[in-house]
């Protein structure tokens, strides 16, 4: 089949498809659920191993399973997986798999039911560390022995470690370990990117890239609500793929999508009060959903001490470090610019949403007479003397920066801003060479080791930007990958979280917060706090 021919025939399938959702949506099948949302960076693509960001992630939940899952309260529980046991030496996992779960109908089956398989664990798990498929997820494996992917038959997984590491749990959640069939991928090539085969509760039907992406229920999924019934209970999803985020809005408006995740900052003040609460006139016609999202705000400071462009700098002094954390006021930042969407971060760098997250770390709070005594302590009373210090951010946080920037301008701390492109600032903080630096982390997998493995000095930067280097640190910090018991773990957590707080290597800012507007006709329609898309138990 020739190329041309082959575009063809996805575009009239996609026109087919599309006929088939505006039927399902009509008059005469009311009982057809579709559930519209719109995603305007487009989708990269449909194969987990490149399941690198939130659009690509999203679709991906809804066409594969992972061995394990997050609930909504951050907890893991078991997906394909039904339960699993950690060795006494903390390097073996044994995973024991459902038997009841198969694969999409698909060609690379000769279209029979094909059942999954320990065997399809080791192979996707494999293919994720594969040099020659170039995943970007191949770091989540960097903690697992060679040849420490193991079926030890239809229903049994083995996982071998190099040394304790408890948050591979976690890390079995993401989507880079969604189960795929070997089958698929040897008769799609390349081309698996846009014919996925899964065994999630909605299941591929057409993909036209730049138009639509077309997703119908998988009549066999395992899954079943608390009272047997088949779940899912939506008959199909539609993805859109409008760049324009006005247009979005207004179609969202004319009820043609079912949400909109996030609100462009232009719409931000005609929906939102300031304290985040919807404006009189959109009271009874959206539903505004607001929860924490894993994904903590701050400015970095780079504390290697070896490096020259420190050397000068008074961002060498923790005490000036403490002055500026003292210096704004995080609240009324939150309030003006952020329409209150979040949380002023004023505990540590582990954000609101995670179960280790503990209020009783007590951070900065806005407290001018604490950061003109720190400035007086450091020989710079009043800020006399006190050369400025340049801080680097990107275009959409300019307004940030320039809060900040006003506010310690008060307290005679001279910040002057410095707005790069965000390609230009991640080369610069990878390489070491920004002092001061606008920074955000976004979890992977539900586990503070994920925010705290930032400030372990053996790592890297990505993720340890600031080339923050304290022993006592690190020494928690391995102590707390070996620890099985999860309270004993999160004290761990607690105590370095402190470390790095007192010790001022970063700005915290806010926790984030996902936001949601939602038409009434949806039901049961939860994030959790990695903000996926979850549809399973959604009804309209």
């Amino acid at each position: 089949m020739n190329h041309s021919y082959n575009k063809f025939s996805v575009r009239y399938l996609l026109v087919a498809c599309s006929l088939w959702l505006v039927a399902c949506s009509s008059h005469q099948h009311p009982d057809k659920k579709i559930f519209h949302y719109n995603e305007s960076s487009g989708i990269a693509s449909l194969d987990p191993a490149f399941a690198k960001n939130q659009s690509i992630m999203w679709a991906v939940h809804q066409i594969y399973n992972t061995l394990i899952e997050v609930d909504d309260k951050m907890q893991l529980k078991p997906s394909l997986a039904q339960r699993w046991e950690i060795a006494a030496d903390n390097l073996t996992y044994t995973f024991h798999l459902r038997t009841d779960v198969f694969f999409h109908r698909d060609d690379c089956f000769a279209n029979k039911e094909r059942r999954l398989t320990a065997f399809d664990v080791e192979y996707s798990f494999k293919r994720i560390t594969d040099k020659n498929v170039a995943s970007p997820g191949a770091w989540i494996f960097n903690k697992v022995a060679v040849d420490g992917f193991k079926a030890i038959n239809d229903s049994t997984f083995q996982l071998k470690l190099i040394q304790p590491f408890q948050p591979i749990l976690g890390i079995l959640s993401m989507q880079y370990c969604s189960i795929v069939p070997k089958e698929a991928v040897e008769k799609y090539g390349t081309d698996f990117r846009r014919h996925p085969v899964g065994t999630g509760p909605f299941q591929y039907v057409a993909w036209e890239e730049g138009q639509a992406l077309i997703l119908k229920k998988n009549e066999q999924y395992f899954e079943k609500d608390s009272t047997g019934r088949s779940l899912p209970y939506l008959d199909g999803i539609k993805v859109s793929f409008n760049e324009s985020k006005a247009t979005e809005f207004l179609e969202f408006q004319q009820g043609k999508l079912d949400f909109i995740n996030d609100i462009d900052p232009s719409f931000k003040d005609e929906v939102l009060t300031k304290t985040g609460n919807l404006k009189k006139e959109w009271e009874g016609k959206v539903i505004l959903q607001k929860h924490p999202y894993l994904n903590t705000e701050y400015f970095g400071i780079l504390s290697d001490t070896n490096n020259a462009i420190l050397a000068n700098s008074p961002l060498r002094f923790k005490k000036i470090r403490q002055a500026i954390n003292y210096g704004f006021d995080r609240r009324k930042m939150m309030l003006y610019i952020r329409n209150s969407i979040g949380t002023a971060a004023e505990n540590g760098f582990v954000p609101q949403g995670l179960p280790s997250f503990d209020t009783s770390i007590i951070g900065y709070r806005y407290d001018v007479t604490k950061a003109k005594q720190l400035l007086a302590e450091s020989g710079f009373p009043n800020g006399e003397g006190l050369p400025p210090i340049t801080l680097l951010t990107i275009p959409i946080y300019a307004d940030i920066a320039g809060y900040f920037a006003n506010e310690l301008a008060q307290i005679g701390i001279t910040i002057k801003v410095e707005v790069i492109q965000k390609s230009l600032l991640l080369e610069q903080t990878a390489k070491s060479q920004a002092l001061f630096f606008r920074g955000s982390w976004i979890a992977d997998y539900p586990d503070a080791e994920n925010y705290l493995g930032v400030f372990y000095s053996k790592n890297p930067a990505p993720p340890n930007y600031t080339r923050y280097n304290n022993p006592a640190f690190d020494k928690l910090y391995e102590e707390a990958l070996a620890e099985k018991n999860d309270s004993l773990r999160y004290k761990l957590y607690q105590q370095m979280d402190k470390l790095v707080i007192d010790d001022a290597v970063i700005v915290p800012l806010w926790y984030d917060e996902a936001i949601h507007l939602v038409q009434p006709t949806i039901k049961n329609f939860e994030a959790n706090s990695l903000n996926l898309l979850e549809l399973r138990k959604t009804k309209k």
